[in-house]
């Protein structure tokens, strides 16, 4: 299924991304915020959308979105948490571009591989933050996303917030700029929490499978341009 126009469909980036997806997805799983994005997946494999709020909602939060379709909303829940969702009852989890929307990213990654049956895939897409608006801000280091790990992501998180207007929205007047940091944090605005290159996102995962244990192994690690995709298989 996809909702995205033609002349996007057929662009290198989205034709790799339905090489792997008819590659390894199959049987029954989840995409989690696709938006009008979602993955393109094989006939052989079932779909359903998470996303944290219904579609009328995501429509007020997001008002970019407001004129552009988007996946039906199947189970509403917190993306990195997915309470809703039962231990190891997915084939494989979709999670295109958004990690770098987490607070607490190594938390997350924990709890999509908990939903994913043994043997199964998590697919990952990830910004390359060389080749989009994330260009001047420094890589998160892997002690910043351990910290968030171990003590919760509050310490950081108006952090974020800041660097994010200062280097990404580019404002320069320190009123202003407060303002911004202030209500972003009100609504609680997706933005771009972390960010990696190619080479310190692949160091991320390997940080979570050999000095945390997580139960994965890297199929498949793609350069899909301006993404980084990467196929994990949980064992």
């Amino acid at each position: 299924m996809t909702l995205t126009a033609d002349a996007e469909t057929l662009s290198p980036i989205y034709m790799f991304r339905r090489f792997f997806a008819n590659r390894y997805l199959q049987g029954n799983g989840i995409e989690v915020g696709a938006l009008n994005h979602p993955l393109e997946v094989p006939l052989s494999a079932h779909v359903q959308y998470v996303d944290r709020m219904s579609v009328p909602d995501l429509r007020k939060h997001y008002p970019e979105l407001a004129d552009v379709n988007l996946v039906p909303v199947d189970i509403i829940d917190n993306g990195e948490l997915l309470e809703t969702v039962e231990d190891e009852t997915q084939d494989f989890l979709i999670a295109n571009h958004f990690i770098e929307h987490c607070q607490n990213p190594i938390l997350t990654i924990e709890n999509l591989l908990r939903v994913i049956r043994k043997d199964g895939i998590l697919y990952l897409a990830v910004p390359e933050k060389r080749t989009c608006f994330d260009c001047d801000r420094p890589v998160t280091s892997i002690e910043h996303l351990l910290k968030d790990y171990q003590q919760g992501p509050e310490w950081s998180r108006q952090n974020h917030y800041e660097e994010w207007i200062e280097l990404v929205e580019k404002e320069t007047d320190e009123t202003k700029a407060q303002w911004m940091v202030k209500e972003l944090m009100r609504r609680d605005f997706s933005i771009h929490f972390h960010v990696w290159t190619t080479a310190d996102f692949v160091d991320f995962l390997l940080t979570l499978k050999h000095q945390l244990g997580f139960p994965f192994t890297l199929e498949k690690i793609f350069d899909n341009g301006n993404e980084l995709i990467t196929i994990i298989r949980k064992v």
